[in-house]
């Protein structure tokens, strides 16, 4: 049986943990902290390796290893990247949000928050976890509960979130119904990037616990994320001529945008093309070829829809009904498009998609 000091042979010292947190947050020894973040900037270690049950779930459940993809694949639809490269889809929009407070906040649309926010008022779920900027380039993530925590946590970063940290707080909840009964939140939605749904789908296919409390999975476009250092902070501002105190608002269209206000200059944006961000990259983004998030039940992201615009990917019966719903209600506005502008948004994000599936592989030709 596999297990962590596995992992740890085969993806943490190849440098390709992408430092989900899946691993810590479904570990079945988790009241004993067998592994943790001890660094912030390093993948989980062990921190009590004398209690690890070396069960093999970490392992069976990581990203990077792909124990279940064949599964996985079969149930959500998807053949390969050369065939799908936007995975399975029932259909494809560009929406806004017609709700100004998401639509003032949020990233592209406001589509994503727009959404969740009706689902909560609806008790279709009772809490979503997602991810509330701090910084530039740096976010937590925490449970909304509200349309409040929502417009909180509005607006795009770009480091990496362990999402499912928030999961850990369900553990010991879900050990047992009479417990499970009495929890408040048992129909959570989790806003993720492609390697957190992943990780979701796989406990969810193996039937373990907490992944009952998680009812929709709701995806993220990513095609790569950042981690910063002071030094690497200081390349950063010296090479794009910025601060990273005047950075207010991140976006993600065919390159990088980020709207800046200074006493000096006002108000600007900065486009970056994603080749100038190589330098900042995590390395285990390069080991990814997910860019559409293609277990999510919908897919959110900029590239392909026009400014104050999001496009929207419905992959299972469950999206295509909350997207049909959210649009029959008024909740987003969602545009008339036509088979040629849906070829277009397709042609674009399969070209993205391409690029990433092409950079993984020339990455792990190069180990």
């Amino acid at each position: 049986m596999r297990s962590f000091k596995d992992l740890i042979k085969e993806v943490h010292k190849k440098g390709i943990c992408q430092q989900c947190g899946g691993c810590v947050s479904f570990c079945n020894s988790i009241e004993h902290h067998v592994i943790g973040f001890a660094d912030p900037f390093q993948p989980p270690q062990y921190l009590h390796q004398d209690q690890c049950l070396k069960c093999g779930l970490c392992y069976l459940i990581c990203p990077q290893t792909h124990q279940l993809e064949e599964e996985l694949n079969e149930e959500y639809n998807f053949t390969n990247f050369e065939e799908m490269p936007m995975g399975f889809s029932y259909n494809i929009h560009s929406c806004q949000a017609t709700d100004p407070d998401f639509l003032r906040h949020g990233t592209d649309g406001g589509v994503l928050n727009s959404v969740l926010n009706y689902l909560l008022e609806k008790g279709e779920i009772d809490g979503a976890i997602v991810a509330k900027s701090v910084a530039p380039f740096v976010r937590e993530s925490f449970i909304a509960r509200n349309k409040e925590d929502l417009l909180e946590a509005s607006g795009l970063t770009l480091d990496v979130s362990p999402q499912l940290d928030e999961i850990q707080k369900f553990h010991t909840y879900t050990r047992s119904l009479p417990k499970l009964k009495q929890f408040q939140f048992k129909k959570l939605a989790v806003v993720g990037t492609p390697c957190q749904l992943y990780t979701i789908r796989c406990m969810q296919n193996l039937g373990i616990s907490p992944s009952e409390n998680i009812t929709l999975c709701l995806g993220l476009f990513c095609y790569e994320n950042f981690l910063f250092d002071r030094d690497k902070i200081q390349e950063f501002e010296q090479e794009f001529e910025l601060k990273f105190e005047e950075i207010e608002k991140l976006n993600i269209k065919e390159d990088m945008i980020l709207s800046i206000k200074s006493k000096e200059s006002g108000s600007r944006d900065v486009h970056i093309p994603f080749k100038r961000l190589d330098p900042y990259m995590r390395p285990a983004c390069r080991a990814c070829e997910d860019f559409t998030n293609i277990y999510a039940d919908i897919s959110f992201g900029g590239l392909g829809s026009e400014e104050k615009y999001t496009t929207v990917i419905s992959r299972s019966e469950k999206g295509r009904s909350i997207i049909l719903k959210a649009e029959n209600t008024g909740i987003i506005n969602c545009k008339s498009l036509s088979y040629a502008d849906k070829k277009k948004i397709k042609a674009l994000i399969a070209q993205y998609s391409r690029s990433k599936v092409d950079r993984k592989k020339k990455f792990f030709d190069s180990l």
